[in-house]
């Protein structure tokens, strides 16, 4: 039976496929989103916006609007594929996302074992009054449980999220990520020591951290994130990889997409 059923599945898959249309111009997106939205056009065209802002790999987010009217802008910032390391972080328990404004952001290289390899840097954080997004390499379940305790105590807000990538691909999405934030990333080569480090120069104005993404809204490197994607280009210029175009044409597009923004309008309903 079991064998059947999976046979089945294959069946339908093939199908649905063959009765696929294909959705890739600004008029058939918007068509989706209408039907998505009950048939309201407004909303599949705002929709429809937001994709052609940021492409198939950009990032679109949804947020209570200050406004009567719903409408979309776009906004610097990426995402990467790694979630919180603690379901402690999250601040919305409704949609188990941890959201965090006005941030600091530490990349390291490096394993991080003990929160005593932390102190210089989570004091800076205490006397800021600022949320702390931490990104290493590796790390303890010890260490995170210690930051946990910390923040449902109130001491500080830090939280953080595996680096993504592995090798040399890790180190090169770590650069990205710390000229998308205007820091520095501290890499064992460049001999930065964790009490020389100057938070404000990395900092996001909104990171949002659910189980399986990580996005940096308005990092404050927006000045050098148009250098980086042509150093990416010519590196993509030069490969011979197909594998490795690949890799490098998903981080420029995570640099150039940026981050849609749908700001969503309406009247407070009075009683």
């Amino acid at each position: 039976m079991k064998q059947g059923m999976e046979q089945a599945v294959e069946d339908i898959i093939a199908k649905l496929r063959g009765m696929a249309t294909d959705c890739s111009t600004a008029k058939a997106v918007a068509q989706v989103g209408t039907v998505a939205a009950n048939g309201d056009s407004q909303i599949g065209q705002i929709l429809s916006d937001a994709m052609e802002q940021v492409g198939k790999d950009g990032v679109i987010t949804v947020e209570e609007g200050k406004s009567l009217s719903t409408d979309c802008e776009q906004l610097e910032g990426m995402q990467f594929d790694r979630g919180y390391l603690s379901p402690y972080f999250v601040t919305d328990p409704q949609s188990m996302e941890a959201v965090y404004e006005d941030a600091y952001v530490l990349i390291h290289e490096k394993k991080v074992t003990n929160v005593k390899d932390l102190v210089p840097v989570l004091e800076k954080v205490v006397n800021a009054g600022k949320p702390l997004l931490i990104v290493p390499r590796t790390s303890r379940a010890k260490l995170w449980a210690h930051l946990v305790i910390n923040k449902l105590r109130g001491t500080f807000k830090c939280f953080g999220v595996k680096s993504p990538g592995y090798g040399d691909r890790r180190k090169a999405i770590l650069q990205d990520l710390a000229i998308m934030t205007g820091g520095t990333a501290i890499f064992e080569a460049l001999g930065i020591q964790l009490e020389n480090v100057q938070l404000s120069d990395s900092a996001a104005k909104k990171i949002i951290i659910d189980k399986d993404n990580t996005t940096v809204i308005e990092g404050g490197g927006h000045k050098d994130i148009k250098a980086r994607i042509d150093q990416i280009r010519r590196e993509l210029e030069n490969s011979t990889s197909d594998y490795d175009r690949e890799k490098l044409e998903e981080r420029i597009a995570k640099l150039s997409g940026g981050v849609a923004q749908v700001n969503v309008g309406a009247a407070t309903e009075r009683r």
